[in-house]
């Protein structure tokens, strides 16, 4: 297995950043301090978590009415070649993290992969990021 493949399996989270109000962020300062969470992450990470918790109803059903993959989903150049071989494209629809492999050439990826529609991540090269452009959709 690749060193790149390895990683993206063990990849289970994405920098973000945000901007908070003092009154906000001190009032988050104050739950640590006083040990309700660990840092700010820890909270920030809690509260995405319930929220997301509250709408898991709405996001199921989503994901069935709009046929998305949830989780990961890691197209290699095998699985490319295969596509190509039997004649089909791809229409790739995911909800978290959709990869594809570091040895897919660009002729492979646009011979094979109509569209990507991803909600979280996609993980591929800067050549075929760029090459599929066209394709991707958000």
């Amino acid at each position: 297995m690749a060193k790149q493949e390895l990683k993206l399996k063990t990849a289970d989270s994405e920098k973000i950043t945000i901007n908070l109000g003092p009154i906000d962020l001190g009032q988050i300062d104050l739950l640590v301090q006083e040990g309700f969470y660990s840092n700010r992450t820890d909270l920030i990470r809690t509260a995405i978590r319930n929220q997301l918790n509250q709408h898991a109803d709405v996001v199921k059903q989503t994901v069935a009415r709009k046929s998305l993959v949830l989780g990961m989903q890691h197209y290699t150049r095998a699985d490319l070649e295969a596509i190509r071989e039997a004649g089909e494209r791809l229409h790739i629809q995911v909800l978290g993290l959709a990869s594809i492999a570091s040895d897919v050439t660009v002729e492979l990826a646009l011979a094979t992969i109509d569209s990507i529609f991803v909600l979280g991540s996609l993980h591929a090269s800067a050549v075929l990021k760029t090459a599929l452009a066209p394709r991707i959709h958000h």
